[in-house]
């Protein structure tokens, strides 16, 4: 299939294809295969917006900070299940306010792991608190109000989700629940 870039303002590489009209998209379909296009539509690498992107270069933290509708989780699951499939076992921490966070959006949401990606789908063991991808990579999900959980444990990677929204603790006092199980 021909490289090509959404066009300014487009945002994704969908949406600029789907904005061609005229000798534009007769232009564009005859450089290239229809039925790959198409295809490419359910993938994220397409779909996604160049922001919703995991960023190039060497980083350790990946901030989204945006408003609803964003697509924050979309990116997040995403970004894990092409990490646990890329590196096969991989251990991976999920972080959300509670664990029913993690696992009603995270995991099972619309956007969640186990309603996104491309391959073969995690194994979802809600009474271990984990998924497991085919090729031996395992996430295991942490709750910010019991951050002690997450002592012990090692992991390559851990996505952080909605950490705004972790107990800031009686009154604010302190130091929070939240920023306890970030320091960990």
């Amino acid at each position: 299939m021909a490289t090509m870039a959404a066009p300014e303002g487009a945002g994704s590489l969908i949406a600029g294809i789907d904005a061609l009209d005229g000798a534009a998209a007769e232009q564009f379909y005859a450089r290239v295969d229809r039925v790959e296009v198409d295809a490419a539509r359910d993938s994220w690498a397409f779909r996604a917006r160049p922001e919703q992107l995991v960023p190039e270069g060497d980083w350790r933290l990946w901030l989204i900070m945006a408003g609803r509708g964003f697509g924050k989780t979309r990116a997040g699951a995403e970004w894990v299940d092409a990490l646990a499939q890329a590196r096969p076992g991989i251990r991976i921490a999920l972080i959300g306010a509670t664990i029913d966070d993690v696992r009603q959006v995270m995991i099972e949401g619309e956007s969640g792991i186990l309603n996104i990606g491309e391959g073969e789908r995690p194994l979802w063991s809600p009474s271990l608190k984990r998924l497991l991808w085919p090729g031996g990579s395992l996430a295991t999900c942490y709750s910010a109000a019991e951050p002690e959980g997450l002592r012990g444990p090692q992991h390559h990677a851990g996505w952080a989700d909605e950490v705004a929204r972790w107990d800031a603790g009686a009154n604010g006092a302190a130091r929070s629940r939240g920023a306890r199980a970030w320091d960990n």
